[in-house]
C-alpha cells in the first residue's frame, strides 16, 4: 500500500511504548540527518493524542503541527514523515503505542524540542501530568 502511494517505507525496527498513567506526554522527538526516519504510529490499547511538527525547512508546512486522536478501537495509524518531530499525550491509563520505523535507532542522531515551544503553539487537548526528565530538558526549536 505504501509503495502504491509512492511512499518508500521499509520497516527496520518496531517499538512499543506503554503509558501506565493518563496524561503522560512523550516527545517531541526526531532523528536528525544523516539518519532521519519515517514512523508509523498506532495506538494498540487505550487512547492517545498524537502530534507531529514539520521541521523540514523547504516544506510548505514548515513549523506547523498536526494532531490526531488515535485509539485501539479505530485501528487508525499516523505516518510521520522523516524530519518531523513526534510526540503524544496519553488520554487514558494503560495506553500502548506501537511504532514502526524506517531506520534503526541511531542515538547520535536523536533530537528533540520542547512540547510547549512557543514557536509551534501546539494546542494539546489537556495539560500533561507526567513527563520524563529528558523530555522536560529539550530546548526550544532553533531555525537552522
Amino acid at each position: 500500500a505504501f509503495a502504491a502511494a509512492g511512499v518508500d517505507f521499509p520497516v527496520a525496527q518496531c517499538n512499543v511504548s506503554y503509558n501506565r498513567e493518563a496524561f503522560t506526554l512523550r516527545g517531541l522527538h526526531y532523528q536528525a540527518p544523516p539518519c532521519p526516519e519515517i514512523k508509523l504510529v498506532r495506538c494498540t490499547s487505550g487512547r492517545i493524542w498524537d502530534c507531529l511538527v514539520d521541521l523540514r525547512p523547504q516544506s510548505s508546512s514548515y513549523r506547523q503541527w498536526w494532531g490526531e486522536e488515535l485509539d485501539a478501537q479505530s485501528g487508525r495509524a499516523l505516518l510521520i514523515p522523516a524530519r518531523c518531530a513526534h510526540g503524544f499525550l496519553s488520554l487514558s491509563a494503560g495506553a500502548e503505542v506501537l511504532y514502526m520505523m524506517s531506520a534503526p535507532y541511531a542515538p547520535d542522531c536523536g533530537r528533540g524540542v520542547r512540547w510547549d515551544d512557543p514557536a509551534f503553539a501546539i494546542k494539546w487537548p489537556a495539560a500533561p501530568a507526567h513527563l520524563s526528565e529528558k523530555d522536560l530538558r529539550w530546548p526550544d526549536y532553533r531555525v537552522p
